[in-house]
């Protein structure tokens, strides 16, 4: 089922996190506080002061009479969103942006919790699913080919990430147009490109069974069939390609998919995930602020995952073909800055599965370092469209895509 909630529905959600997260947190820490103040008199007494009692009910009182005040006005916000009151967030971009960014944070709990929030796996096509079956496929796709591009975005996007448009440089005049997507561009060489929507707040072998199963579907349902399959991952995105790869591995869709590519994937973790995750032990040790770790554990279990990556058993298509994108804010991958932080996010040997120790996990790829490119920079980047235009050329055992579509 597609999400249905509305303005007041995320509302309902806000009031409710606030209520976990902001009140909760600022209570406990003022109650740990309060606590290390009145130690001394009441080791002294071996009893809590008058002072301690007076300044722990009215703390107490206060405390709850914003729960309740939150949690009723959420009631209220969701009773009034279920009926269809206001507009829904699936009916413009920056309500989809809302959506794909909340799942990605605590999607694995919304399917549960929050079930008017939480969207499935799909096939997208103008901000709206395609059912994937022949009719409905040949309507969203009239131009279609033989030849597929699949693309798969990242943590807390969504199937819009890819129509990024690249930040003019500066010998780039104002009126220029913008480049084109991905997608449009390969369009224009014969390919037809496929865009997935994913809840990146699930788990990274959830999603990989999810996309395994519908790409199963998308390519038993494509018109006139699927001759080529080509698939493109952005961060985590890259991450649950290779994971539905290694869900069926033969006599399958599989066994189309000529060419793998990741742009900015953590393939041997995300250190920020790590980082996140020593800070919350740490946190934990000190009453005072052992209460902030709360909001930190509240990430999904999708986010969980990037910390290592797919674990090592995870094996790569053996007769496709892996090209790997690393970006960096520096020019040189070698620089301490993109050794600490790479595109932000992930660290060029990561994004390039290139361990400190031991074999490269893609011997033989392509490597594409793209100096001065933030993670969200690969989502369009004109040194990743010239490398498209090279490792997606008409493959040895089969004709051209584009020359197919000329005749």
């Amino acid at each position: 089922m597609p999400a249905t909630a509305g303005v007041l529905g995320a509302a309902a959600l806000a009031a409710e996190v606030a209520d976990d997260l902001v009140v909760g947190t600022v209570r406990d820490v003022h109650r740990a506080i309060s606590r290390r103040v009145h130690a001394p008199m009441r080791a002294m007494s071996r009893h809590a002061s008058v002072e301690e009692r007076l300044h722990d009910g009215i703390a107490t009182t206060v405390y709850a009479g914003l729960d309740l005040g939150l949690r009723q006005g959420a009631r209220a916000l969701r009773a009034a969103d279920r009926p269809g009151v206001g507009p829904r967030l699936e009916e413009g971009p920056a309500g989809r942006f809302l959506l794909a960014a909340v799942n990605g944070l605590i999607g694995d709990r919304l399917r549960d919790e929050v079930p008017e929030l939480f969207f499935d796996i799909g096939v997208r096509v103008g901000g709206r699913d395609v059912p994937v079956n022949p009719t409905d496929l040949e309507a969203a796709f009239p131009d279609h080919t033989d030849a597929l591009v699949v693309f798969v975005h990242g943590l807390c996007e969504n199937e819009e990430a890819w129509q990024r448009r690249r930040r003019p440089h500066n010998d780039v005049t104002p009126d220029e147009p913008a480049p084109p997507s991905y997608g449009e561009a390969l369009a224009g060489r014969g390919w037809t490109p496929v865009h997935l929507r994913i809840n990146t707040g699930l788990s990274l072998s959830e999603n990989g069974v999810e996309v395994a199963a519908l790409l199963g579907d998308l390519v038993a349902a494509w018109p006139g069939g699927v001759r080529r399959l080509v698939l493109v991952g952005h961060s985590l995105g890259g991450l649950v390609l290779r994971a539905a790869c290694a869900v069926q591995t033969s006599g399958s869709w599989t066994s189309l998919v000529t060419d793998v590519v990741t742009l900015g994937s953590p393939h041997l973790g995300a250190p920020l995930e790590r980082v996140v995750a020593r800070g919350t032990g740490l946190m934990e040790r000190l009453p005072e602020i052992a209460p902030y770790s709360r909001i930190l554990e509240q990430r999904s279990v999708g986010i969980l995952d990037l910390r290592h990556g797919l674990p090592p058993d995870v094996e790569s298509l053996p007769h496709a073909r892996y090209h790997l994108v690393a970006g960096s804010v520096s020019r040189s991958p070698r620089h301490p800055v993109a050794l600490a932080i790479g595109d932000l996010l992930v660290q060029p040997r990561s994004a390039l599965g290139l361990p400190r120790s031991g074999p490269e996990m893609f011997p033989g790829a392509d490597l594409l370092h793209v100096p001065g490119a933030d993670h969200f920079d690969l989502l369009n980047h004109d040194d990743v469209h010239a490398a498209l235009r090279e490792w997606l050329a008409p493959h040895p055992m089969a004709p051209d895509p584009a020359q197919e579509a000329g005749q």
